[in-house]
């Protein structure tokens, strides 16, 4: 008897913790950033800023992804979002639990480059007898952010003291990019690379792997799967690009001169009706910004004088160090958020758009 009892406990306590499986391919989730469906049952992708929306019921939430693939800021309803990691040899990750009963609203933004890690969603984990709910609505305001690795957000987490590289202390999430579409409620598509240039990347390095040669496809690559533009056509495309271009080391203005043009006719192709905003992120100084500066105002002019007169150009206000330092001479989060300030300003009197929500 004694053995029956516990047999019936072990199942009681089994069913108490199964889950369901939500397919990554279910209608309750919708996706924003460049993602691959190759695969009908797993979402791809490399770059930061890919997100993740759903509504489902239950207490608890957990996603099966590829382990060591990288970290993800999690947001359920009107709580505090908080930041979970995909390590080795696991592929769940719990994104939350102890909610009370019933509906809640859930996304998840990928928060570093995965360009080594190809992160992969499969799916959800929910409570037993849960589910997801009607896919929910995603604002319709667009941008679409090019860049380096301000906009991906290197070092924005580190206190300037950081030697190398940290996946740890990069977070998307808190970049002037990021900001700036919750700020305008927009949706928000990202291709960016650490060290990526225009006509060349950082010191002149991987000459191939230029913004204009991966910019086509899903992934950050060459070649392989092209992007289907048509997914997704913003309204506003801010490129933030030249810092790379003018780093260590000699570099050519016409060449980037005529980068910044050609750049500007290849967006408009994809991009009939966009706006194209061209930034100067934070870090370029004296002859470098007055360089990228004179380049792209020549792009805005090539581009009236072909009619098109949707081209603008902003400047973030130097970083002087006066708001702390990231990693390696990155922009530090206070930094990133006064960036994002001066962004929102600047879209919301080009777009006539108001916010719609205080940056955070």
């Amino acid at each position: 008897m004694r053995h029956l009892l516990l047999f019936i406990l072990a199942l009681l306590c089994q069913a108490a913790s199964a889950s369901v499986f939500v397919k990554a391919n279910d209608p309750g989730f919708s996706y924003v950033g460049r993602i691959s469906r190759a695969n009908p049952e797993a979402v791809v992708w490399t770059y930061p800023g890919v997100q993740i929306h759903a509504r489902f019921t239950g207490t608890s939430a957990a996603m099966k992804t590829n382990p060591d693939c990288g970290y993800f800021m999690v947001e359920v309803d009107s709580m505090a979002p908080h930041k979970v990691q995909s390590v080795k040899g696991q592929e769940i990750v719990q994104l939350c639990s102890g909610l009370t009963a019933g509906e809640h609203r859930l996304t998840i933004t990928y928060i570093i480059e995965g360009m080594y890690k190809k992160p992969t969603f499969y799916g959800l984990l929910l409570d037993d007898g849960c589910c997801l709910l009607e896919r929910p609505t995603l604002p319709d305001r667009k941008i679409e952010f090019i860049g380096n690795s301000i906009t991906c957000g290197y070092g924005i987490e580190g206190d300037g003291t950081e030697k190398k590289f940290l996946f740890s202390k990069q977070n998307f999430y808190y970049t002037y990019a990021a900001l700036t579409a919750r700020a305008l409620n927009a949706q928000c598509q990202v291709c960016a690379r650490s060290g990526i240039g225009l006509y060349r990347n950082y010191a002149g390095k991987i000459p191939d792997e230029i913004m204009p040669r991966i910019y086509p496809h899903t992934f950050y690559t060459t070649d392989g799967e092209l992007w289907d533009f048509s997914l997704f056509q913003p309204d506003v495309v801010c490129v933030n690009l030249g810092c790379n271009d003018t780093s260590v080391g000699q570099y050519d203005k016409e060449r980037l001169t005529e980068a910044f043009k050609a750049f500007t006719q290849t967006l408009r192709g994809y991009y009939p009706n966009a706006k194209i905003v061209y930034l100067i992120g934070a870090i370029p100084t004296g002859k470098r910004l007055t360089d990228i500066r004179e380049a792209q105002e020549a792009a805005i002019a090539d581009a009236a004088n072909r009619g098109d007169l949707e081209v603008y150009r902003m400047d973030f206000t130097p970083d002087d160090g006066s708001l702390g330092m990231g990693s390696q001479g990155h922009p530090s989060l206070r930094r990133q958020a006064l960036m994002g300030e001066e962004l929102t300003d600047f879209l919301s009197k080009i777009t006539g758009w108001e916010r719609g929500k205080a940056l955070r």
